[in-house]
């Protein structure tokens, strides 16, 4: 992951903050297990089964990757999907799958589905060397995990959407090229473990959702959107409005990173492009050949650009997000958690914060600064504060977000967040 920052790291753009609120908003933090990643790595990777247990991917580049569960009830973690045992494969270097990037589906049986992707060459490495990824889905009933083979040779998979009821994975390829990261809309059929290629999207780290309709919907390069009806076998190339308008070109250059998911009944879209600092909506049952959309509001009022990796609605329809900011050279970036209910706008929860900072050790027995602890730093108030989160999860009763630098898992009250947001 480390290496992928300074690319997005350029959509982060100093500002002059103005007006933010003094506040903080405080997780516990649990220390995920070292001993599966050597960056303190990982991803979108980070779903809730429907055992209330969490699936947190994680990163060990030019080696393997690892699904990690994390129970609440216990606040312990276990490996439970081995990447490359699952596959059969003991490759090293760039031919090694070394990340679950996918951010983790969950299908009506509780199966969790991921998919891996490639890592970063080393020096003397060709891209040639990666085979491809791989769909692995893993069963926490029986805790097995099975593969269906390799997608598309050399492209990783950045995201994998189950259709259980017929019989369907879709997925989003990624070739890792830049500008243009070719991306293949693909669906899998599981009854022959056939893939069929959809198309190159051309956009990057693209998330796949599903409709009311059972239909698959998958960004375009340019901003439009495919959509694939299962029914009809039928691939539809579709415009997108906000506010009635076509979008900006802040919205259609190739740098453009939507993080985007589905309301409760997947009639509704809601989005958030990595840097524009702003909530959108769309309605997915719109008639003809445009989906029609608004904007929400910005994120971060005080803010003039943001930096949103994670995003997530959860089972009552609300979005979370986390955002960061650049605060200057004396603080550094800093991360704010955002909540937005239907009808209302974004709520800034304010800046996370670990409210247990002994969970974990940042220097070694020597005092040295152990290596890739280093997106934690203390503020001038003593707190310790993430400032890189990558996934987030709202369940019933919590708010959950991971950041990497250290692999650490927050955990936030949602009833206490919801109650501070129905306060203002």
């Amino acid at each position: 992951m480390t290496r992928w920052l300074p690319v997005l790291g350029l959509l982060i753009v100093a500002i002059e903050v103005r007006g933010e609120p003094p506040r903080w908003t405080l997780g516990r933090a649990t220390k995920l297990p070292s001993q599966y990643t050597n960056q303190e790595s990982t991803y979108f990777s980070l779903v809730e089964g429907r055992n209330g247990k969490l699936y947190i991917g994680a990163a060990k580049y030019g080696e393997n990757a690892y699904l990690l569960e994390y129970d609440p009830a216990t606040d312990s973690t276990v490996l439970v999907v081995d990447a490359m045992k699952t596959i059969g494969s003991t490759a090293r270097g760039f031919a090694a799958q070394a990340k679950f990037h996918t951010r983790g589906n969950v299908g009506e049986s509780g199966r969790i589905y991921h998919g891996t992707k490639q890592g970063y060459p080393e020096a003397g490495e060709s891209r040639d060397d990666y085979p491809g990824g791989y769909v692995i889905v893993y069963d926490p009933a029986t805790r097995t995990a099975e593969h269906f083979g390799i997608a598309k040779p050399k492209h990783g998979i950045i995201s994998v959407m189950p259709d259980e009821s017929r019989g369907l994975i879709y997925l989003s390829t990624c070739s890792d090229d830049r500008p243009i990261d070719h991306s293949h809309f693909m669906v899998l059929d599981v009854r022959t473990r056939q893939y069929t290629d959809l198309g190159d999207m051309e956009h990057m780290y693209a998330f796949i959702v599903l409709d009311h309709r059972g239909r698959a919907l998958h960004p375009i390069r340019g901003g439009m959107i495919a959509r694939y009806d299962p029914e009809a076998k039928k691939l539809e190339r579709l415009r997108v409005q906000i506010d009635d308008r076509d979008l900006p070109p802040s919205l259609r250059h190739d740098g453009v990173i939507w993080n985007w998911e589905t309301s409760p009944d997947r009639k509704t879209l809601w989005g958030i492009e990595l840097a524009t600092n702003q909530l959108y909506e769309w309605d997915l049952t719109s008639p003809g050949e445009t989906i029609r959309g608004w904007s929400r509001g910005r994120l971060l009022n005080w803010a003039e650009a943001t930096d949103c990796r994670a995003m997530c609605v959860d089972s009552e329809g609300d979005v979370w997000a986390t955002v960061t900011v650049h605060q200057g050279v004396k603080e550094g970036p800093a991360c704010h958690l955002v909540s937005y209910r239907r009808g209302g706008v974004p709520y800034d929860h304010g800046r996370l914060g670990v409210k247990n900072p002994e969970f974990t050790t940042f220097v070694d027995e020597s005092g040295k600064p152990k290596p890739w602890h280093h997106t934690m730093p203390k503020t001038s108030e003593g707190i310790l504060s993430p400032w890189q989160p990558m996934g987030i999860c709202a369940t019933r009763d919590s708010v959950y977000v991971v950041t990497i630098a250290p692999f650490t898992l927050l955990r936030f009250d949602r009833g206490e967040l919801v109650k501070q947001r129905n306060a203002r």
